[in-house]
């Protein structure tokens, strides 16, 4: 029997462990996205993705067990009928990009924390990725929540250091005057290229028992994904605005606290981050191939194989970052990711995802 944890809060985890990411985790994409709205107003953009990513993750969810839907590819059919390859094109594009921004991010983590090359970093992501989802859901839903403890204790610790070391430069960095306009555009934006991350954890919904469960899980999805965003952003603050043009704001602030073992347990944090991320986004492809591999031959995929397919997906995508630069990757690309999704997953779950839950027009599959 499914615990309260697996079908309340782990979709939640599962939703952060897709959104952190490199960018998320080493406060990239929060200078991005928020920072350029200013210290209220990038507090303002992360309420208004908070609330996207909620809502977004309890119709999603809602819908999943309606359609008896536990993949992506199964959920889109469900959604868009024959035009679901436009989804499954623009996902495996998405895919590309955001594992070739993982490597280059555990590259970049490795090369400022132990002077390694950048290779390494990035293969030892690609091999604990690996090693991972071999062995399917159950070790993929315990990196998850332990991930998180580490996650949400080392932000916790983040905090604490940065209010006793520069307390005041924080509380002056949220007094500067500064523009807060465009934080609709902000959150707006870093909000709708993440909601993929509703789709891509739907393995983990097979503990949901109700309706009841998707809704709260949904709900609380938005708040525990945003939370190490809110608490990173209030240390960036003592050293706003200039920390902005930092390529890894991370490290930017770690230097400044110079605490050697908290540098050395962040970085390690970051690596666990990437690591939950990627294997979301490598599990959803492998359970993707698994339910085709059911229908026909009326059977599991082995542990060799999915270790095949991941390795296989990682090798392709992130020998992408080696020809990009992370600000670019994150800068360019995933702007461009936004509109697809919009287009192709958000606009059509809330307008006929809605609708034929309304009606009662979703036949049930399996519905757990």
């Amino acid at each position: 029997m499914s615990s309260w944890l697996q079908r309340r809060l782990l979709p939640g985890l599962a939703f952060k462990a897709v959104v952190i990411g490199g960018g998320y985790a080493t406060g990239r994409e929060l200078a991005e996205f928020f920072l350029p709205s200013g210290p209220w107003g990038g507090i303002k953009a992360m309420a208004l993705a908070m609330a996207v990513w909620s809502a977004i993750c309890v119709v999603t969810f809602l819908f999943s067990r309606a359609s008896g839907a536990r993949d992506y590819q199964s959920f889109i059919r469900a959604l868009l009928g024959p035009a679901s390859i436009v989804f499954e094109v623009a996902y495996v594009l998405f895919v590309v990009l955001v594992l070739a921004i993982f490597g280059a991010a555990a590259g970049a983590i490795g090369a400022a924390a132990l002077a390694l090359p950048t290779l390494v970093g990035t293969l030892l992501l690609m091999a604990a990725i690996g090693l991972v989802t071999a062995y399917g859901n159950a070790s993929v839903e315990r990196l998850f929540t332990y991930v998180s403890f580490l996650l949400y204790g080392v932000y916790a610790l983040f905090v604490l250091f940065s209010l006793t070391h520069f307390g005041a430069r924080i509380v002056a960095g949220f007094a500067a005057p500064a523009l807060q306009q465009g934080w609709l555009v902000g959150g707006g934006a870093y909000a709708s290229y993440n909601v993929i991350g509703a789709v891509v954890i739907l393995p983990v919904l097979r503990h949901l028992t109700s309706n009841r469960d998707a809704v709260i899980a949904g709900l609380i999805a938005g708040p525990l994904a945003m939370l190490p965003a809110l608490m990173f952003f209030t240390c960036m603050m003592a050293f706003y605005p200039e920390i902005g043009g930092a390529t890894l704001p991370s490290d930017y602030l770690l230097q400044r606290l110079d605490l050697p073992l908290f540098r050395y347990l962040f970085q390690l944090m970051i690596f666990a981050a990437l690591l939950e991320s990627g294997t979301g986004f490598v599990h959803a492809i492998n359970e993707r191939v698994g339910q085709a591999w059911r229908r026909r031959h009326q059977r599991e995929l082995s542990r060799l194989a999915r270790l095949a397919i991941s390795l296989a997906t990682l090798i392709f995508c992130m020998l992408v970052a080696e020809h990009f630069g992370l600000v670019t990757l994150i800068a360019r690309g995933y702007r461009a990711c936004a509109v697809v999704v919009l287009l192709v997953f958000v606009l059509p779950l809330f307008t006929i995802g809605i609708y034929r839950l309304m009606s009662g027009k979703l036949p049930a599959q399996g519905v757990a």
